[in-house]
């Protein structure tokens, strides 16, 4: 297995090293007496957390997946995945991260497989857009629905299927791969009435937890990535982050510093990474992260309304756009940087073939060398700015090191919803939203909420214009 050796350092977390703004020694020692406990019940609720088996239970899954990818690869031009938040981010993140950053450009040769692409909205012009540089026929789609409600991915699904079933006619159900709950829900009773084949999400293993299943991993198979050293990674940290010790327990690190610094007011985590690789990886993280701990109420059924808003950044295009806000703007951030040792390639600045002048003192080093101190010097100056931050070192971006990215900020989610003692795995938020599309695309059974919704709330009209 490639090096992935992943390091942490928390320490620009302390009031110690920010100038008095960041976790006092004190209040550090007082929450991290709440270690045991936390221990006690992540352990106690391994079983439920079906997500947490998915590393080691998987060696049938795996072999179907390569099965299914070798068959896509040698028959068709194109891959599509079909699914919205966590039936997608996992995909991007793993495409990005393990891939050429021009992967669909490359020759066929280069690539070792078909084009892939992740259609993760309902926007006409993108759909289209997709339908115009793809022939249906040559393609592959695998549908991720654990529910089949999705209305998202069930009306990709249509248009698929109708373009499909015009093409194909009967023959339409090789082009269709789907994944979706083990024995209920609509998609599964379409599959079963058409005698469709399908992977599953397993029981248990929520969406936003699931990219380490079928809804992941076909993906990765089909990108021809190496899915042992993925799960492998993801079972080396589930080892670190259930070490009983703080000292030695990267996630319970995490879990506790973050949910002090929101007791503090520090309501927004940025994650910052220094590599285009891991730009969707963030929004993975981003969705782990609200979805997870934004909550109205705690397990008792207190009002709490707690939770971190997650953002996005990118190193360093984003010292030119969001870092005088995080070095000179309010208190109220966490920023955690992501940084990579070895890029997958190394472009050396030449010397240059006229005088350049004052920025001849580049000829000779990399834009590796480059994209290290620009990281090193904005983790220095927003911490002379008195701003928490911490930084995540990953060695080598390669499946193993993804796997254990992964796993290390499920742990870290999971228990701090334990500190912060909320029900991590729902989204009761998410529900009223979807009831509401239900009504208004005309769904047999909402008729009472149309009725709301076109009677509206109140408006004022001050406030409304158009130019």
């Amino acid at each position: 297995m490639e090096p992935s050796r992943i390091s942490f350092d928390f320490s620009h977390m302390l009031a110690a090293a920010t100038g008095g703004h960041g976790i006092r020694e004190e209040v550090f020692d007082r929450a991290a007496a709440r270690i045991p406990a936390l221990h006690q019940a992540m352990e106690a609720g391994r079983e439920a957390m079906a997500w947490r088996a998915l590393p080691y239970v998987q060696q049938d899954i795996v072999a179907a997946c390569r099965a299914a990818a070798a068959r896509i690869n040698a028959e068709f031009d194109n891959f599509v995945v079909f699914g919205i938040g966590g039936s997608a981010l996992g995909s991007k993140a793993l495409f990005s991260a393990c891939c050429h950053s021009h992967y669909n450009a490359l020759p066929r040769e280069r690539r070792g497989g078909v084009r892939f692409y992740v259609e993760d909205n309902v926007d006409p012009d993108r759909m289209n857009a997709l339908l115009d540089v793809i022939d249906v026929k040559r393609t592959a789609f695998h549908i991720i629905t654990k529910s089949g409600n999705t209305v998202e991915t069930m009306s990709q699904f249509i248009i698929i299927l109708d373009r499909l079933r015009k093409e194909l006619g009967e023959n339409l159900r090789n082009n269709l791969f789907i994944t979706t709950d083990r024995k209920s829900g609509i998609m599964k009773g379409i599959a079963d009435a058409e005698g469709w084949d399908t992977f599953t999400v397993p029981d248990g293993v929520g969406g936003r937890f699931s990219v380490l299943c079928p809804v992941g991993l076909l993906s990765a198979a089909v990108l021809n990535l190496d899915l042992d050293a993925l799960l492998a990674g993801a079972a080396e940290m589930d080892a670190a982050c259930s070490r009983p010790a703080l000292a030695e327990n990267p996630a319970y690190q995490y879990a506790l510093l973050y949910t002090e610094a929101m007791r503090m007011g520090a309501n927004i985590s940025v994650m910052l990474p220094y590599a285009d690789a891991l730009a969707p990886f963030s929004e993975w993280y981003c969705q782990l992260w609200a979805e997870s701990l934004g909550k109205r109420n705690d397990r008792a059924g207190h009002s709490v309304h707690c939770g971190q808003t997650p953002v996005r950044a990118l190193g360093v295009t984003d010292q030119h756009s969001q870092i005088q806000l995080y070095n000179e703007g309010p208190f109220d951030k966490v920023i955690s940087f992501i940084g990579v040792e070895h890029f997958h390639s190394e472009l050396v600045i030449p010397a240059a073939p006229i005088d350049v002048r004052d920025v001849s003192y580049l000829c000779g080093h990399s834009l590796n060398e480059l994209i290290a101190a620009e990281m090193s010097a904005t983790v220095h100056a927003v911490t002379k700015n008195g701003k928490m931050n911490n930084t995540i070192m990953v060695e080598s971006l390669n499946e193993a090191s993804l796997g254990k990215l992964f796993f290390f900020f499920e742990m870290a989610t999971a228990a701090a919803g334990e500190l912060l003692d909320i029900n991590a795995f729902d989204q009761p938020g998410v529900e009223e939203g979807k009831i509401a599309t239900f009504a208004l695309m005309g769904r047999p059974g909402y008729a009472e909420k149309a009725a709301e919704l076109r009677a509206g709330s109140a408006a004022d009209a001050r406030l409304m214009l158009s130019v």
